[in-house]
């Protein structure tokens, strides 16, 4: 029998409930979700000694309002939305205790964009396609393939462990309205004229309110296009930078269409996707290029500080 261990008051702008995504399944038309910012879900999930990749909830600009059901300890990580329980000040980046009846608030967003919920022993939902993740534009996964509302329960198997210790300090990341984002580029480079690639690297471009958990829209100098912004269709990585025939970049997210017929001036490499899913509209982006290699290396380091941390909590 499922347990309740959380009722709806409020759902928030966006709350969902998402892991790391369905891999193995864009060749068949199917998106991956999956948590916006994959380290503050992965953090949240450590700080509760839960696998790093299990379900959590994810809300956007405005948070829920949510009512203990069980006894249960849970970790709050990622943008700052001020959480409180019964109207006193919790701690972020840190578990604690969350008594049975007291309710949760989650505010708007003072900085970052998304904040991750995660509750230990996980939540219980029916995996579809080796995911826990909300398709939003699927409809399927999570909780019936929607946010939540008002009303809803979440069920999962609370598991009584002793708090973890908080972060470090250095582990936390520091959410600004101007990023500095490192790329691969290409594959489609030679299609835009070399002052419009200068460009892209070298001028600011702005997250705009057409932005969601598919893309980032940007707004900034036009990209010129050497033959035309079409391509055949191709396969589209998380972070890959499509440029329409506006000339404005579009970043692909967590929930981007499996592929593509626009060309991609470059790639977000995989340790800054986190940040760039922290950022809010009018945030100022400024792209610089890297390699492959280094972007490796960035994610190798990543993983096993990810790895180690999740041992330290066992």
């Amino acid at each position: 029998m499922k347990t309740a261990i959380f009722k709806v008051i409020k759902p928030g702008l966006q709350t969902t409930i998402q892991d790391l995504g369905r891999v193995g399944y864009q060749q068949f038309g199917i998106s991956p979700s999956g948590a916006m910012d994959s380290y503050s879900m992965q953090l949240a999930n450590i700080l509760v000694r839960n696998q790093p990749g299990e379900a959590i909830l994810e809300a956007a600009l405005v948070g829920s309002v949510l009512e203990a059901c069980q006894t249960i300890v849970i970790a709050i990580c990622g943008g700052d939305f001020s959480p409180r329980v019964n109207h006193r000040e919790v701690p972020m980046w840190k578990s604690f205790v969350l008594k049975k009846g007291e309710t949760l608030s989650l505010a708007s967003c003072k900085n970052g964009a998304r904040v991750y919920l995660a509750i230990a022993g996980g939540i219980d939902v029916p995996v579809v396609l080796n995911s826990k993740s909300t398709s939003l534009t699927g409809r399927f996964g999570g909780n019936k393939g929607r946010p939540l509302q008002k009303g809803d329960l979440i069920y999962g198997d609370p598991v009584m462990r002793k708090p973890f210790k908080s972060l470090p300090p250095e582990f936390i990341p520091c959410y600004k309205k101007q990023l500095t984002v490192r790329v691969i580029l290409g594959p489609h480079e030679q299609r835009f004229s070399p002052s419009s690639v200068e460009q892209f690297l070298s001028e600011e471009y702005v997250v705009t309110l057409q932005s969601n958990r598919m893309g980032y829209q940007l707004k900034g100098p036009k990209l010129d296009h050497v033959q035309g912004p079409d391509i055949i269709s191709d396969p589209i990585p998380l972070g890959g930078i499509q440029v329409p025939a506006s000339g404005q970049p579009i970043v692909l997210m967590a929930e981007r269409q499996t592929t593509g017929g626009y060309t991609r001036i470059g790639t977000v490499i995989s340790v800054d996707i986190p940040l760039l899913a922290q950022a809010v509209p009018d945030t100022k982006i400024h792209f610089v290029e890297t390699t492959l290699e280094e972007a490796q290396r960035l994610y190798v380091e990543r993983q096993i500080f990810l790895k180690h941390l999740s041992l330290a909590a066992k």
